[in-house]
């Protein structure tokens, strides 16, 4: 159980869900216990921060393509 837990919160987190829904989700009352508990899930958002920039601004990315 705990194995198809952890493959669920790692899913969503994966998928941009937000600590806040995905404590509700998991039925923990406290964000940041949810956040503490699945942090080393959380993929690197470097890229993703990026690109959300680069799209307000029509940039293209490094490899010509346009940001999304």
């Amino acid at each position: 159980m705990h194995a198809r837990r952890h493959f669920y919160a790692s899913t969503l987190l994966a998928q941009g869900v937000s600590v806040k829904e995905l404590a509700e989700f998991l039925g923990h009352s406290d964000p940041g216990f949810t956040l503490r508990t699945y942090t080393h899930l959380v993929p690197c958002s470097y890229e993703r921060a990026r690109l959300a920039i680069d799209s307000v601004f029509g940039l293209k990315s490094a490899d010509g393509l346009e940001a999304v």
